[in-house]
């Protein structure tokens, strides 16, 4: 079973560069991704295991992962390394990571049509035997407000991750602040999906 951290073979060897010296730090590799440009830019999400990574933590994570790379020199030419946290909607990557987000709304692509689709919208609902289960609206089943949960195999997934929702953030505003690293004003100026289209209609 493969992950969606790395994409491309050479964000794979690089994952197996810089993965070590995170994972040594005691954090984990959410995502890497090499992008191109005239100036390449290496980027990287990390997060602790039990989440809320900070600004000064991804500097000291950016200041290791440079050291190694200077002697491994896997990428040629110049480029920029860009060390993140996941965010509030954050890459679902790993299998882990759609247990952990269980009842949060997301969206997941597949490599292939599944059903004539490949983009499916709706609520987590956990793991089952290698397949990421989610409720998605079925108005072709009943009208409104009929649901289904359908199974998606994890190694069919090219893309997921979460939806900003008011719940989502309400959420990791609570966890963070009752872990003493946030305050309220740190959230003022988010907008979510709801606040977006309301605004449209």
């Amino acid at each position: 079973m493969t992950d969606l951290v790395a994409k491309t073979s050479i964000d794979r060897r690089l994952s197996e560069t810089v993965r070590p010296v995170i994972e040594g730090m005691g954090y984990e590799l959410v995502r890497l991704r090499l992008l191109g440009g005239k100036t390449r830019t290496l980027q990287i999400m990390a997060d602790r295991p039990e989440g809320g990574i900070e600004v000064t933590e991804c500097a000291e994570i950016s200041t290791a992962v440079s050291a190694v790379l200077d002697v491994e020199d896997p990428i040629e030419g110049n480029y920029t390394l860009e060390v993140s946290s996941p965010g509030i909607d954050r890459p679902l990557t790993r299998l882990k990571d759609f247990d952990a987000w269980a009842g949060y709304e997301a969206r997941l692509e597949t490599s292939e049509l599944i059903d004539g689709r490949r983009r499916f919208r709706g609520v987590l609902r956990g793991v089952e035997d290698g397949e990421v289960l989610i409720e998605i609206a079925t108005p072709e089943r009943g009208g409104d407000g009929e649901t289904v949960i359908i199974g998606l195999d994890f190694d069919w997934l090219s893309d997921a991750k979460l939806i900003l929702t008011d719940d989502l953030i309400a959420d990791m505003l609570k966890t963070r602040k009752d872990a003493g690293v946030i305050n309220d004003a740190d959230f003022d100026d988010i907008e979510t999906e709801s606040d977006t289209a309301s605004e449209q209609e």
